[in-house]
């Protein structure tokens, strides 16, 4: 599982270091690397099992609405393999850099299955969205539905 987040740097190349406690998840996997796709504004990275999960539930789906299969499109159409080199680092492909605005300074935040890759920036704005919302009476109660 994914959890906790961390700033790391991309280097000039677009390549970024995954960090030891994410790397120890993804070397689980059967293929040493990631399926990265596009969404929210940033990247979101998923085990190769996990991603077949995804392809199997979009398979499998009856609704076939204009806006699924636009959303069908861009997340599995924009989707890059990205496998780990030998410095656990993986190149991410420059229309992916370009669509999440990644330029130096990123941060990877742990989703349980997945993680996410922001701009620095645009990860502090996401934050800073969701203390606002958090001010939001029905978000309230669906957090704490949680327990917490």
């Amino acid at each position: 599982m994914f959890r906790g987040s961390s700033f790391h740097n991309l280097d000039s190349k677009g390549r970024l270091i995954i960090p030891a406690r994410f790397r120890d998840v993804v070397k689980q996997s059967t293929v040493g690397g990631l399926m990265i796709s596009k969404l929210d504004g940033a990247l979101f990275c998923y085990t190769f099992e996990q991603w077949h999960k995804i392809e199997e539930r979009i398979l499998n789906m009856v609704a076939t609405s204009e806006n699924m299969r636009r959303f069908r499109r861009s997340f599995i159409g924009g989707a890059h393999e990205c496998l780990l080199d030998k410095q656990a680092r993986i190149l991410i492909p420059p229309s992916l850099r370009q669509y999440a605005g990644l330029n130096k300074e990123v941060v990877l935040v742990g989703v349980l299955h997945y993680f996410e890759i922001w701009a620095k920036e645009s990860w502090a704005q996401e934050h800073e969205n969701l203390q606002d919302d958090m001010k939001n009476e029905d978000l309230r109660n669906e957090v704490a539905e949680l327990g917490l």
